[in-house]
């Protein structure tokens, strides 16, 4: 009953999943910090997220896969890059038995970063 209970923290959130899938989510933390060291990280949906000049992503693990949620503009801007994976129009699933795609990862979330950072310049 997971999802009974109203995270906090991004901690909070990682810390209720078996390990494997916490590592996972911490390797997506890490690289989202990285990659937007001045993005804001919160729990909003009762999920982590990442917030500069507005929402950047959200994520969260799931039974069977995990959930990359990075705009609905981003999925339409790669999708030939997620034939691999199952997607629609606001949300990218990555199987949980599977390594995380850290350079496609990348690339969205440094567009999203770029596309935020020129929101704000609007």
């Amino acid at each position: 009953m997971r999802y009974a209970v109203k995270f906090k923290t991004v901690d909070e959130y990682i810390k209720s999943f078996p390990v494997d899938t916490r590592t996972l989510l911490t390797q997506m933390r890490n690289l989202i910090k990285e990659l937007a060291p001045n993005a804001k990280e919160k729990i909003s949906y009762n999920m982590p997220a990442y917030e500069l000049n507005g929402i950047l992503v959200y994520y969260a693990a799931y039974k069977k896969h995990f959930g990359f949620y990075p705009t609905s503009n981003v999925i339409e801007t790669f999708k030939n890059e997620l034939t691999s994976y199952k997607f629609s129009k606001g949300a990218i699933q990555f199987p949980l038995d599977k390594p995380l795609p850290k350079g496609l990862i990348t690339k969205i979330v440094k567009y999203r970063v770029k596309e935020n950072l020129q929101k704000s310049k609007q």
